[in-house]
């Protein structure tokens, strides 16, 4: 079985994946952490999160995280990655 279907987030309206606005701004905030709650209690949050950091940019929220979260996260690892390669 595919893990997308037992995914939380399709009991949810998906436009509270998909916040609008500024990050900064207090509805998107709330919004944000409302998606971020729901991937929280998921079952699936860890197959979700690596299928989005495989994926690339990607907007939204996946696997509890932003697509700014996601970046850091693979520049991070492609930074360990490299200081590996050179030691």
């Amino acid at each position: 079985m595919d893990w997308r279907v037992r995914g939380l987030c399709l009991r949810e309206d998906p436009d509270l994946f998909f916040p609008i606005g500024s990050f900064n701004s207090g509805p998107v905030a709330i919004q944000t952490d409302a998606a971020k709650a729901v991937c929280r209690q998921c079952p699936v949050m860890e197959k979700c999160l690596a299928w989005a950091v495989d994926a690339g940019p990607i907007e939204g929220i996946w696997g509890g995280t932003t697509e700014g979260e996601r970046r850091a996260m693979s520049r991070h690892a492609e930074s360990a990655a490299a200081t590996e390669t050179a030691a």
